[in-house]
Order: structure tokens, then sequence, then C-alpha cells
């Protein structure tokens, strides 16, 4: 049987392709548009994925999209009604938006792949991140937790999942609807703050480490727990449900100040950047805090030691690593894609086993469905431009980076199928020496172009990770995908310095060999020539362009930045006047 998800209209556009109930391409659409969250018909995915398995659009059983568009249209329209007059101005373009393709996802898919009706499936926003959370987990029996902004009604949902030969069932126990949200609440926060909404969230998680949790008693007049153990916003500071001009309201205002300018650096020096700062700490603290009590109802309630999160709010590592510290979960699991793009396999899986009740299979571990990168392309191309280029053996290419990266160089970093999902987890990656406060200043400064404040995370060998990180029972699964931040032991912080945050934590990934093998080994070199077998890893791109795909884009990022190596396979670029003698002080940091 062969099933394609489809995640569009929102954001974070992608599509999965199932065959036999093993993924087989998985792909989001603004690797291959070059638009950063690219929200379109995912045509290019689509086409990555048939062309990847060989099929044509006529071979395909089922195409199934994440949500109900019909089902979201309802909800956009009542709260149009229920807000009405102040949504008089947003109306008019809300219809607009839903009555173009949102409203006819079934005659776009027909028309775009030449399908019938009758194979268009549709599954709930939510049921999409259930499935994508839960089904790609390796655990038979688990709770399930997802929360995002919302889908159709939905913001958050709990409830259990079993799997196994006598087959597959999820359930959904209960529902907290919009706009009472965790993802509208952070959300907020972040345009006050002046970061772009579903793409900024990271930026408010990292700046809280700079600020004190001050001002959790304002944020929870904005938040209260409801006796069922839900919650509810104060509608009242909140313009989002109302309005598309802004998410916040005057009163919202009134008691946290003027909201930031976004083109304004954040100062900590300023008593306004350690406001900023100290609102982010806060409503970070107070979603921790809902997320924690919301997750230990749920343990009690289940007593299944597993717990598998998803949804955009699960991309929040900090509140990760404490639900799986204090929510009583032996093990937490989070999808290498938690939000609206790993939707499109949530959808095609939850098709799979659910609505045709296909035997479960175990699906692999990992995030590597995308295109991979080619090698001779990029050879061509730099041989074109005179830069020094070389195609070394497996063992050499891997000696000899460790030894660029000793040296202080950054290397982008390009093996394989790219990840599916946000984080660059070994296949699209930019690597550097994770000792030299320096080398994180310089990433910002001279590659990444942003916030000095943003930090870098680090990839350990899964065996050592206890010997520089603080990981509770569990944290080494938390960390495969980087779906959790640590506490960095304090001997080790001030010669980890380009990966420790500010208040001593690391978002770190732990890698084993069966999950990456090339990356294994060159964090085992480095750790060989150092003494520390830690890499700082961050995704190769520029800011506002999305994680490179293909190896010519590799090779547009490689020039535009200060990156010194570039590796794609075996195929190794360099820029000219390259000292190859390691500048790392074994001494030091052993």
């Amino acid at each position: 049987m062969k099933i394609l998800g489809l995640s569009a209209h929102y954001h974070d556009a992608a599509a999965a392709l199932l065959i036999d109930g093993m993924p087989v391409a998985a792909v989001q659409e603004e690797r291959l548009s070059r638009r950063k969250n690219d929200a379109a018909f995912p045509i290019g995915a689509i086409e990555y994925c048939l062309d990847h398995a060989g099929i044509e659009p006529k071979d395909l059983d089922a195409v199934v999209f994440y949500e109900k568009p019909m089902l979201k249209f309802d909800r956009v329209l009542t709260m149009a009604l229920r807000t009405f007059p102040r949504s008089y101005h947003a109306f008019p373009q809300a219809i607009k938006n839903m009555l173009g393709e949102k409203a006819w996802v079934r005659g776009v898919i027909t028309s775009q792949l030449g399908l019938p009706g009758r194979k268009v499936l549709f599954t709930e926003h939510h049921q999409s991140h259930a499935a994508a959370t839960f089904l790609t987990a390796p655990t038979e029996r688990a709770a399930i937790l997802t929360a995002d902004g919302v889908g159709e009604w939905a913001t958050l949902t709990v409830g259990r999942g079993e799997r196994g030969p006598a087959g597959t069932r999820i359930a959904i126990d209960r529902e907290i609807r919009f706009p009472h949200s965790l993802g509208m609440l952070y959300s907020t926060f972040t345009a006050y703050l002046g970061f772009p909404v579903n793409e900024g969230e990271y930026k408010v998680m990292g700046l809280a480490a700079y600020g004190e949790p001050s001002m959790t008693d304002a944020v929870w007049r904005l938040i209260r727990r409801t006796t069922d153990g839900a919650f509810r916003l104060d509608l009242d500071y909140f313009e989002f449900h109302s309005s598309a001009r802004r998410s916040y309201s005057d009163k919202f205002v009134a008691l946290f100040g003027p909201p930031r300018n976004r083109y304004e650096p954040i100062d900590f020096a300023s008593a306004e950047g350690r406001r900023f700062a100290d609102i982010a700490a806060s409503v970070q603290r107070v979603l921790e805090d809902v997320l924690v009590d919301l997750a230990r109802d749920l343990h009690q309630r289940t007593g299944l030691k597993d717990l598998c999160l998803g949804g955009g709010v699960a991309l929040n590592g900090v509140a990760n690593a404490r639900i799986l510290r204090e929510s009583g979960f032996a093990r937490v699991f989070v999808p290498p894609a938690p939000g609206d793009a790993g939707c499109a396999l949530g959808a095609a899986l939850w098709a799979d086993r659910l609505h045709f009740g296909q035997p479960d299979r175990a699906v692999p571990d990992h995030p590597f469905w995308g295109p991979e990168p080619d090698g001779a392309a990029l050879a061509r191309i730099g041989t074109e431009d005179g830069l020094p280029c070389d195609m070394p053996d497996d063992a050499e290419l891997i000696e000899d980076t460790a030894r660029d990266l000793a040296a202080g160089r950054i290397v982008g970093w390009m093996e394989g199928r790219c990840e599916f999902g946000p984080r660059a987890l070994g296949h699209r990656s930019l690597l550097a020496a994770p000792h030299d406060a320096a080398t994180r200043d310089r990433l910002n400064r001279d590659i990444k172009y942003r916030e000095e404040f943003r930090p870098f995370a680090p990839v350990v060998l899964e065996d050592e990770a206890d010997r520089y990180f603080e990981l509770p029972p569990g944290g080494a699964r938390l960390a495969r995908f980087m779906s959790g931040v640590f506490p960095v032991r304090p001997e080790w912080r001030e010669r980890l310095a380009a990966v420790t945050h500010v208040d001593g934590t690391a978002r770190v990934q732990t890698i084993t060999r069966d999950f990456a093998s090339r990356l294994y080994d060159l964090v085992a070199a480095y750790g060989r020539i150092s003494g520390v077998p830690v890499l700082l890893n961050t995704s190769l791109n520029l800011a506002g362009e999305p994680i490179v795909c293909s190896a010519e884009e590799g090779y547009s990022t490689f020039r535009r930045s200060g990156i010194d190596v570039l590796v794609a396979g075996n195929t190794r670029l360099r820029k000219r006047g390259q000292d190859t003698q390691p500048t790392v002080d074994i001494e030091e940091v052993a």
C-alpha cells in the first residue's frame, strides 16, 4: 500500500511517502523551494517523494491531508462571529484566505495529482501530531501529549496509544480548544518581544536564560488553571483571536510595558534589555509549569512509563527536560519533526495503521528521509571557481576533518539524505570546536548572521555524554534528536564555552554509530586529538534561509559566509591559504 501524507497552507508544508507501512521519503517544501517556512502546496516535495520511490501519482492508494479544512473553516467563522465587531476588519481577509486553496484541498490535490477524489483522505490536526510522535517512537504503549498554536479547534490533546501484533490504537481522551492555547500564549510573547511568530520562539527560549522569572505573577494573570486541571487564557490580554493586526491587547501592554522594537538590538546592560529578558524568562517558566503539571497528571492517570510529545510546543527543549525530570515518566520521546511538517508523516501513518488497519511496523529511528547531495556536482562547481578540491577516502577524510576542526576551522558537513524536521542532526550541519567562546561569536557574526545571545548545540558520543553533561535517566534518549536542554557539568563549562549557554546549559545531541556513522567517527576522531569527543553542531544555513539541501546550495552558503571547509560525501572544498596545524591546546581540554 502506497500512502502520501501532506501538510500545507499554514506553515512548514511537507510531503511524506509510506510504502507498505514504512517511510521511504519525506521532505519539507522549504528545502526545495528555498523559501523559509514555505506554506505552499508542496508540489516539489511530492515530486521528490514519488521520484525517489519510482512511482507515479496513479500508483498511490491514498493521499492524506494533515487536517480537516472545513472544520478549520468552522473555527475561523465561529471566532469571527463571536468576537464581532472587533473582528470586523480581520473577517474579510480571514474568509478570503479560507475560501482560497485552504478550504478546497480535496480539489487541489485531485487536480494537481490527477487522482479521483475518493483517494483523498483527511485526519484531524492533532491526530496527525499524535501519530507522528507515537508511531515513530520505539515503544508499544505510551501516553501522548500534543500541544501547538491551533489546528482545527484543538490546541492541546492528551491520550494514550498501543501498538503491536494485535493492531494499533490511539485514543485521545481530552482536548483544550482554541482560543485557549499554550502555543498562542508563547507566540504572543514572541511577537511582543519583536521576533517573528512560528520562527522566533527559539529566540524567546534563548533569551529567557539571560533573565529572571520575576514577572511570573503577571504572566499568571493571562493564563489561569481550571478545576479540572486544564487552563484558560484571559482573552482581555489578547487579540490573536479577533484581529490580524497584532496578537496582544492594550491591556497586555499596560501590564508588561511597551513592546520591543524588532529593529533595536537587545542590550542586556540596559534596563529595557533586562526587562525583555525577564519577560522571556517568566513566560518560559509558566509554560514549563503548566506542561509539567499536565504531564504529571497524565502519568498518574495512565500509569505508563513512556510519554510521546508532539506539536510545535514540543520544540521547547527546556520544557521537555523538565517534563522528563519531574513528571514521573521514565522516557520522553519527541520526534525529529514534532511540528506541522511532521504531520505529513503522521497523517500517512494514521491512515495506514488506523484507517486501513495495516499491521504495525517499527519505523527506523532516524530523521534522514530527504534528498542526498551530489558530491560530483560540488567538485565540478568548486573546480570551475578555482578552489582546492579533493576526494579522499573515508578514513583520510575523517582524520583530516578532525584536524581542521582542531585547527579552529568551521566545517560545512553534508552527508547522505537530509533531515526531516527543523534541526540539523549531522547530515546538513555546521561543525566547529566547542571550546572557545570566540568560535561561538564568529559563527554568529560571520556565518549565521544572527543575535549574539542565541546558543549553539553540542553533539557528543552517547557513551561519553554523562562525563560532560548532567543527563537524568532517559536524558540520552531525549537528546537523540536534540530535544532536551541539560546542564553542562560545572567543571566543563569553561572548556566547552562555545556550546554552554549563559545559564550553564546546552541543547545536547547524543550520537550513536548506528544513527550517523560518519559523524560518529568524526566526533570520535576529534576526541582522540583534543581529548573531548564533543563538537559544536548547528544547521548549515544563513540567517533567514532554510537549511541547505543540495550540494549546490551548500556551495552557495560556503561562498557567502566564513565557512572554511565544505564536505559533501567524499568531496571536500577548502578556501585558500589554510594552515592545517591544530590550534586546540590538548593539555588544556583533556
